[in-house]
């Protein structure tokens, strides 16, 4: 299994403008689009030491997904927790 270490290029703003992708509903396709060793970024820290980038381990349910956060370590996140890149 090859691992993509490139970490998007993304970073947490001070004030969050635009949060409409917060809302939008996720489809079946954007579903699909989810899969392992991607690199995600967050809607919010797990801690306010860690990065703002997670990288997707394995599905746990239909809406959540097992991620390694740096600096922070493994996190159990909901779809509406992050974007895809």
């Amino acid at each position: 299994m090859q691992i993509n270490t490139q970490r998007p290029n993304c970073a947490v703003p001070a004030v969050r403008q635009n949060l409409a992708w917060l809302s939008k509903a996720y489809s079946q396709n954007s579903l699909k689009s989810c899969q392992p060793a991607v690199w995600v970024c967050l809607a919010e820290l797990p801690s306010s030491y860690s990065y703002d980038e997670a990288l997707l381990l394995c599905q746990v349910s239909a809406d959540e997904w097992l991620a390694w956060v740096p600096d922070h370590g493994e996190v159990t996140l909901r779809l509406s927790q992050w974007s895809i890149v």
